[in-house]
């Protein structure tokens, strides 16, 4: 829990703080940036906005009954619960920009209780939520390049990563424009979008595991080969829940350019064989503690020869696309502002760009972070 504004102990530590020089960095662009939406992406999310804003009307005019309306709501991340209904955002692999922070803000303020609740994998909920005031919502986010897209359902969900992507000290490969491809990839794919079950994705490229793959319908590692090339591991079957089960690794080094067939070719092997007779049985994990990880990888690349090198491979210009969204900014023009009693003086700041700058005291040990202005 944060200090209350008015405390006693947050305005005993602003006083001692202005009693000693501190360094605070000043920059435009302080963190590391985001995927931007292109005329593609928004006109995908304004059309599914109206498209549901239409199924809403229709249901409170009756012409749809609750359970026609079911699929179509759980589509855009709305759930029915006891008392009111539940509506899921979706904020791929863990970035928000602070315009769509003031968003959430305003929806929580208008629309919920003053709050929501940020989920495990990177998701928003609010809980206390009107059915006919879904649409305006959803029209709030899809202008700030948000949805709830496939955040509920037997579909893929909203894939995740390492909350310190871009920023990582231990970074072999910046994990999100990986990710950035996956979700596009696999937002309404036809063939997907109705799985035996719910399907999560999480992408890490890190020495340590902080985006949790392991415990993930399918993870994904990227890392570099002993030639210094960028190759991945491919991780199937983990998953927390009534049956936690660690995954496995079903493929070693594969080459970057096959992700998205290699993971197509792990979902046509569930999608066949997954259960659809028992819900509780339905995730991959049980699939494939049925056949045993070696088996499921033997599926996988049988399937596989199907699609390998096809249209799905990646580009080297489709990479630099998305990737030039995540670029890292450049810290050459920072400047370090010291303040004490009423001059100011100007140092330059060279330091590796970090999401939040430690700002260090001159005359004492202690630290404190600050977010560049």
């Amino acid at each position: 829990m944060g200090l209350n504004v008015h405390s006693p102990e947050l305005t005993k530590m602003v006083t001692k703080a202005r009693q000693n020089r501190i360094a605070v960095c000043h920059c435009k662009n302080w963190g590391p940036r985001m995927y931007q939406y292109d005329q593609y992406d928004q006109t995908i999310v304004d059309e599914r906005v109206a498209q549901y804003a239409d199924q809403v009307r229709r249901r409170l005019l009756g012409e749809l009954s609750e359970e026609e309306f079911r699929p179509l709501r759980l589509q855009n991340g709305l759930y029915y619960q006891r008392h009111a209904y539940m509506h899921r955002i979706a904020i791929p692999y863990g970035n928000l920009r602070s315009d769509q922070m003031r968003v959430l803000a305003q929806i929580a303020r208008e629309h919920d209780r003053g709050y929501g609740h940020f989920s495990t994998r990177l998701n928003i909920q609010y809980n206390w939520i009107k059915l006919e005031e879904t649409p305006e919502i959803l029209r709030k986010l899809a202008s700030v390049q948000m949805h709830g897209i496939q955040t509920s359902g037997n579909c893929i969900r909203n894939i995740t990563a390492d909350q310190f992507a871009g920023v990582a000290p231990d970074e072999v490969v910046d994990p999100r424009p990986w990710a950035e491809i996956l979700r596009q990839w696999f937002t309404f794919h036809p063939e997907f979008a109705w799985l035996p079950r719910k399907f999560k994705i999480a992408v890490s490229g890190s020495k340590e595991d902080r985006a949790a793959v392991q415990i993930h319908d399918m993870g994904v590692y990227l890392k570099k080969n002993a030639q210094g090339e960028l190759v991945v591991d491919i991780l199937a079957g983990g998953g927390l829940g009534r049956t936690p089960i660690v995954g496995a690794i079903i493929r070693k080094d594969l080459p970057w350019q096959h992700l998205l067939t290699y993971s197509e070719a792990v979902l046509r092997v569930y999608n066949r064989y997954g259960r659809r007779d028992n819900m509780y049985k339905a995730r991959i994990k049980i699939l494939m503690k049925a056949l045993s990880p070696e088996k499921f990888s033997a599926q996988v690349e049988e399937e596989w020869q199907h699609l390998k090198d096809g249209p799905s491979t990646l580009t080297q210009a489709e990479v630099d696309r998305v990737a030039q969204y995540s670029s890292r900014p450049s810290t050459k023009s920072w400047r370090i502002r010291t303040l004490r009693s009423k001059s100011i003086c100007w140092k330059t700041a060279r330091s590796r760009a970090v999401s939040s700058v430690t700002c260090v005291r001159t005359r004492s040990r202690v630290t404190r972070r600050s977010r560049c202005r």
